[in-house]
């Protein structure tokens, strides 16, 4: 069963145009002119009950514009969206009360009160039976490890304590979907990894289906199996985070310390260099080049240590949306 339909789905806004010069946007304030910017350009993918999915991109990419469009807070200039058979924008109740949207740089938890206010809340909104409410908040608090900070004042919690507060106050109802931007977004790495804990915890437990976007690649990799990659409005990958590592992973790395300085001229005769200092250098070589860049290099340079490494997911993500920038 498809949970998630996106079929060709697209976003269009009217900003204000912009103008060369003083003189020009005096006119476009006056004028009031506009022009249309695309933030999501025909965007088809589905997701079935029960996966976790990585819906990546750089800032500025459509990742948050289409999940507004999938929750029903943006409506769509075009195509068609579907959430768990119904049509997201309709605000339908029977599906508000199956999701949840958790936005990291967003808080839904009143600041001044302590967090079991806004549960309390919640608990009103979706009718959740009190034994009900009271075994899930117990569950949660539990294994997020705030369960003695529930009626400590919000703006008095650290940021991890706040978004596992927030993960809480999205997961009371027990949607069947889940839509995550940037839930680790700040957070220290040990809060990052007792997040992600918790979340495989979710999926497994209560079949959740998670739509997650984020910047942290350790989320990604440890969390999806399948990933969407999107660049500009547009869709450019869809599948498994093997077949991306394997569809760009012709190349490794090399890197390279020396025992004195060296300019970055020498070291980019062996390979397209990464990063590079006068002292260390990463450049990238392709896979069956190794042996032979790698006497190359020894013979050349004055190398103290060498390393042979595949490319990480990150790099392949950077390489890919490196290619469409180039190209």
């Amino acid at each position: 069963m498809h949970t998630i339909i996106s079929d060709h789905l697209s976003k269009e806004f009217l900003v204000p145009k912009k103008s060369e010069g003083m003189l020009g946007g005096f006119r476009a304030l006056v004028t009031g002119a506009k022009e249309k910017v695309t933030a999501v350009k025909e965007i088809s993918f589905e997701i079935t009950e029960g996966e976790i999915v990585g819906f990546l991109g750089p800032n500025g990419a459509g990742k948050t514009t289409t999940i507004k469009m999938l929750t029903g807070i943006l409506y769509p200039s075009g195509g068609r969206a579907e959430v768990l058979g119904f049509r997201p924008f309709d605000r339908s109740p029977e599906l508000l009360s199956q999701i949840a949207l958790m936005m990291g740089n967003k808080t839904q938890l009143w600041w001044d009160l302590p967090a079991t206010a806004t549960f309390e809340v919640n608990q009103a909104l979706y009718n959740i039976p009190v034994s009900a409410y009271k075994e899930r908040l117990a569950f949660l608090s539990d294994r997020l490890q705030v369960a003695d900070k529930m009626n400590t004042q919000v703006r008095k919690l650290s940021l991890g304590e706040r978004m596992k507060c927030q993960l809480i106050a999205a997961l009371l109802h027990q949607p069947r979907v889940l839509f995550l931007d940037e839930p680790t977004i700040g957070l220290d790495v040990v809060s990052q990894v007792r997040i992600r804990e918790f979340l495989k915890q979710v999926n497994e437990q209560y079949g959740t289906t998670i739509l997650l976007t984020s910047h942290y690649m350790a989320d990604v990799a440890e969390l999806c199996q399948r990933i969407i990659i999107v660049d500009h409005g547009t869709k450019v990958f869809d599948g498994s985070l093997d077949g991306l590592t394997t569809k760009h992973d012709s190349d490794r790395r090399l890197k390279l310390s020396f025992t004195q300085e060296v300019i970055q001229d020498d070291v980019a005769r062996f390979g397209k260099v990464l990063e590079s200092d006068s002292t260390s250098a990463v450049i990238s070589v392709a896979a069956h080049e190794v042996p032979k860049v790698t006497s190359a290099v020894l013979a050349a340079l004055p190398v103290a240590d060498i390393g042979i490494e595949q490319a990480s997911l990150e790099d392949v993500i950077h390489e890919l949306f490196g290619e469409r920038t180039s190209g």
